[in-house]
């Protein structure tokens, strides 16, 4: 999945002035029913809908009704639109408690932001081809690390450490979402599904493994590949059972 756009690339400073509420204001007269919000929420319908590459100030002054030069009196341009779109959705799950854990414990703070995470890519996959080394910090962003790192805390790893759990988490979902997206990307694509396409491979793959020359693969069950499998709660449980394996390392370490 080919990275289109990248977080933190305009006005810095205007973003984080849109994003702390202290450039909420046009700076001409308004125009009535046209708020920062809404364009933000625009934006957001339209990425989650037809992705980054449809969103753009002309396409959204179409959506909302209004010329084009109106949104620039609220937003500088996309690269500061997207900052505000990032923070916007990742205050989503602080607000529907995907972040709530099950019971106080930090394996199920873990598996918690996991399933934020999972619900997150799936809501809105655009976020998949944004490149955020470079996030502008907005409330949402600041709220979701220190609610993370609070429920964490009791892992009793240094600090560096609890940010990596956190990235690692991330990552791991983030790369189990995007093998999702991409699959149906494809079939989208190339108007061929994805049992179709892999069934058209049988006959080639067939006769390599009755070559020997790929001893472990021919060797796999039939299960193997199966749809079926749960990738991510198997995946999630292995990173948990790590963290924990460290966490009693250090515990018993004097």
């Amino acid at each position: 999945m080919t990275t289109t756009e990248t977080s933190g690339s305009g006005d810095v400073s205007r973003s984080l002035e849109l994003l702390w509420g202290t450039g909420e204001r046009p700076t001409r007269g308004p125009k009535p029913g046209l708020t920062l919000d809404r364009i933000v929420t625009a934006a957001v319908r339209l990425a989650d809908a037809e992705g980054m590459a449809a969103v753009s100030m002309r396409r959204l002054s179409t959506e909302l009704g209004t010329g084009t030069m109106s949104l620039y009196r609220y937003v500088p341009g996309k690269a500061e639109l997207l900052d505000l779109m990032l923070d916007r959705v990742t205050g989503e799950p602080l607000e529907n408690d995907a972040y709530a854990p099950e019971s106080p414990a930090w394996q199920d703070a873990v598996r918690a932001m996991a399933r934020a995470y999972r619900d997150l890519y799936r809501a809105h996959p655009w976020l998949l081809k944004v490149n955020q080394s470079r996030t502008v910090l907005g409330p949402s962003a600041v709220r979701g690390l220190d609610t993370s790192l609070a429920a964490l805390r009791d892992m009793g790893l240094r600090d560096p450490e609890l940010i990596s759990v956190i990235i690692a988490v991330q990552c791991f979902v983030s790369g189990i979402v995007r093998i999702e997206v991409e699959t149906v990307e494809a079939a989208q694509q190339t108007g061929q599904s994805e049992e179709d396409f892999w069934k058209s491979q049988e006959p080639f793959l067939a006769k390599a493994m009755l070559s020997g020359d790929y001893p472990a693969l021919a060797n796999l069950s039939e299960d193997a590949f199966s749809p079926e499998f749960d990738h991510f709660a198997f995946g999630l449980e292995r990173l948990v059972a790590g963290f924990e394996a460290l966490v009693r390392e250090r515990a018993e370490t004097p």
